[in-house]
């Protein structure tokens, strides 16, 4: 058994008394609205990397992280970049669209945490890390779909937060209180609390009206082969989870990692791959890997 013994077990509770539970917890303001003031000037014709910058100066805690990670190796910039325009220029729409969706999510998630324990700064850098491969993955095999792949990959875990606000002790006895990893975190869950994370994460977000693509993808996001709409993104989220926790970039709160390439062998990778030759596996294999030589550094930056 996996659990402390010294720990007295929770009680096992009904889908009913899980989701009355689920709706006293506190909902995400910025998964509604992430960072539209500058969404919509980056999806302008015409960007004018000033009025950027002024829309970021408004946000202190996206300033710090802009600069931050201009200023890591990764960027290779050898003069130290003090002034936000400048950090505009280097970093480009794209990183400045990501980084403005990552900063409110956090903070909301750090909020919707309180004072449950865990290693939470790894908790975040793995969904920062999941959320930026996952753009990768989806980028190799499908046309571009917004920014649905990212924020899907950014929010994949939010079942665990919502476990760890509205449960904690139910929470403290799956994730905190295990010796050894004998059981699959999923089953697991399903035996202490009733319910998976990934079921409970879709809920949640159901509940807060997110778009469907959000919902579908949580729900599903370790058996795409069972999203009716928005397999290829669940798809892309399951492979980059196993990837991120591969390469031991931040914590997912499993015990066991993948075993080496374990990612290559899910139903995932066969969804959005398994066409490709041997020869074209190998080419989308190492681009990805390649994606993952700076994700520590730039990871570090932002949290």
């Amino acid at each position: 058994m996996v659990i402390n013994s010294t720990q007295a077990p929770c009680q096992r509770l009904d889908r009913r008394q899980i989701e009355n539970r689920l709706s006293g917890c506190p909902c995400l303001p910025s998964l509604g609205s992430i960072g539209s003031a500058l969404k919509e000037l980056l999806d302008a014709d015409q960007r004018y990397t000033s009025q950027i910058a002024d829309i970021i100066r408004k946000d202190p805690s996206l300033t710090a992280r802009l600069l931050r990670l201009v200023n890591t190796v990764h960027y290779g910039i050898s003069k130290r970049i003090k002034n936000i325009e400048e950090a505009v220029f280097y970093l480009g729409t794209r990183q400045i669209r990501q980084l403005a969706m990552v900063t409110p999510i956090i903070e909301d998630f750090q909020v919707l945490t309180g004072r449950t324990r865990l290693e939470w700064r790894g908790f975040w850098q793995h969904c920062i890390g999941t959320a930026l491969i996952t753009r990768e993955v989806y980028d190799m095999a499908q046309p571009p779909c917004g920014e649905a792949d990212y924020v899907s990959g950014l929010i994949h875990d939010v079942g665990k937060i919502a476990m760890a606000s509205a449960f904690p002790e139910h929470f403290a006895e799956i994730y905190l209180h295990r010796t050894e990893a004998e059981m699959e975190l999923m089953e697991l869950e399903r035996e202490v609390l009733g319910m998976d994370h990934a079921e409970l994460g879709a809920i949640y977000l159901q509940r807060q009206s997110l778009p469907d693509v959000f919902v579908e993808v949580v729900q599903f996001h370790h058996a795409p082969a069972k999203a009716p709409n928005y397999g290829a993104v669940a798809a892309a989220v399951q492979v980059s989870d196993l990837i991120v926790q591969e390469a031991k970039v931040g914590y997912s709160g499993r015990l066991a990692l993948p075993n080496d390439e374990m990612w290559i062998q899910t139903e995932g990778w066969k969804m959005l791959f398994g066409h490709q030759t041997p020869e074209e596996n190998a080419l989308t294999r190492a681009s990805i890997k390649h994606s993952l030589k700076n994700l520590p550094v730039m990871l570090e930056a932002l949290l």
